[in-house]
C-alpha cells in the first residue's frame, strides 16, 4: 500500500495537472491534455513500488511545468474558436 502522504502527493498532483489542463485556450488541446492526464493516471493506479512512485511523481511535475508553458504560449498566440467551442 503506497504511504499516505505519497498517496496525498499524488491526488493533489493530479488535481493540478487536471486544472491547469482545463485552461488551454484551445478546445482540442484542453481535451487532449485532459484525456492524457487522466489515461497516465489510469493505467499507473496499482503501482506500489515507491521508487517508481517518485519517478512517475517527478515526470508528472515536469508534465506540469510543461502543461503551463504551453498554455501561456496558446494564449499570447490565440486562434479562433472553434464551432465545438462556441
Amino acid at each position: 500500500m503506497m504511504a499516505t502522504s505519497s498517496r496525498t502527493q499524488v491526488i493533489s498532483l493530479y488535481r493540478m495537472l487536471l486544472k491547469e489542463s482545463q485552461t488551454f485556450p484551445s478546445y482540442n488541446y484542453r481535451t487532449y491534455a485532459l484525456r492524457r492526464v487522466r489515461d497516465a493516471f489510469r493505467v499507473n493506479k496499482t503501482i506500489e513500488d515507491p521508487k517508481t512512485v517518485e519517478r512517475l511523481v517527478l515526470e508528472g511535475r515536469q508534465t506540469l511545468a510543461l502543461i503551463q508553458r504551453q498554455v501561456s504560449i496558446g494564449r499570447m498566440y490565440e486562434a479562433q474558436k472553434t464551432v465545438v467551442e462556441e
